[in-house]
């Protein structure tokens, strides 16, 4: 019997993975609005409710991300139209780096050549990104429908895998409650905190005349989930780049806004809203959302910190509850 439960698992994960960004996606959405959900069932039903906020989220999230989609995709556009122009005035640039170094580096022709190549696989590749777009129409579909049972029948779903997991009440209890703790501190604190750093960061960059200011927010943003590091890999250079061109004030300011403010910011927040709660320590969030992402894509910067935390909490409480001492 296990033989066929192993062979039917595996033959429904291979149907499901060619859309787990958009099983995950509604997942987290999901679980974001459970309690929203459960304050409406009173007055307009499961379904009322369920349908309510399916069509809230596709208005609220959905949507506004694929707006935001179009103004990063454009910005990156004018990125590498600019970049293949030359439109950059880099030989400021490139004189500091020859001053410093003593090697002479031809910024304009390397970055020309990027922008290029980028520009031409977007044009040599249209029919792919129609195929994309398809593909995307299709699981973005598939999100709402999967949300609305997701928050209509979450519970007896886990109802049921309580009845079927052949562990103890107890120690399916504190398993859930830990994991639930855990998916909170990651899935909201974390994700909050990197959308406040990112964008607190893209403030400085547009107020220091950094260009294409909405693109580096938005990269930004997704590099904070990255503990330490994060955001800094765009300011940072963006900040040199600045002094660079012979503007140290605006440099300057930069730099200073960002290891006060936006790191300020990371340290007090993340510390609040997710490792105290998560107990995790900021090496494994980071190996969770580098790992998540090669294994999951986009969505794995999110559930790939909750995926190594649980292996914790699972071990934690194996220890608890079936190890002699």
């Amino acid at each position: 019997m296990l033989v066929v439960i192993g062979a039917f698992g595996t033959l429904s994960l291979a149907i499901v993975w060619p859309f787990r960004q958009y099983v995950l996606l509604a997942v987290l959405i999901a679980y974001l609005l459970t309690p929203v959900y459960r304050r409406l069932v009173p007055v307009t039903g499961e379904t009322g409710g369920a349908l309510a906020l399916m069509g809230a989220a596709t208005g609220v999230v959905i949507l506004p991300f694929a707006a935001l989609l179009s103004v990063v995709a454009s910005d990156a556009l004018d990125l590498a139209q600019r970049l293949s122009d030359s439109d950059i005035d880099l030989e400021e640039v490139e004189s500091v780096i020859a001053a410093s170094t003593g090697r002479e580096v031809d910024l304009s022709t390397t970055l020309g050549t990027a922008g290029e190549n980028f520009a031409g696989v977007l044009v040599g590749n249209a029919s792919d990104l129609v195929g994309v777009f398809t593909h995307a129409l299709i699981g973005i579909t598939l999100s709402a429908f999967l949300l609305f049972f997701f928050l209509r029948d979450g519970r007896y779903f886990t109802e049921w895998l309580f009845e079927v997991t052949p562990l103890p009440d107890v120690v399916l209890g504190e398993l859930a409650t830990n994991v639930d703790d855990l998916m909170w501190a990651v899935l909201v604190g974390h994700v909050l905190v990197s959308a406040i750093q990112g964008l607190l960061a893209g403030i400085g960059l547009a107020v220091t005349g950094i260009p294409n200011a909405v693109f580096w927010t938005v990269a930004m943003m997704l590099l904070a989930l990255l503990p330490v590091v994060g955001a800094f890999l765009v300011w940072g250079p963006a900040a040199v780049y600045l002094v660079a061109l012979g503007d140290p004030v605006a440099g300057g300011g930069l730099f200073l806004y960002g290891m006060t403010v936006v790191g300020l910011s990371d340290n007090y927040l993340r510390s609040i809203l997710v490792d105290r709660r998560a107990q995790l320590n900021p090496a494994t969030i980071m190996l969770g959302v580098v790992g998540g992402l090669y294994l999951l894509g986009v969505m794995g910067l999110f559930f790939g910190p909750v995926i190594v935390g649980s292996f914790k909490i699972a071990i934690e409480t194996f220890d608890t509850y079936y190890v002699d001492r």
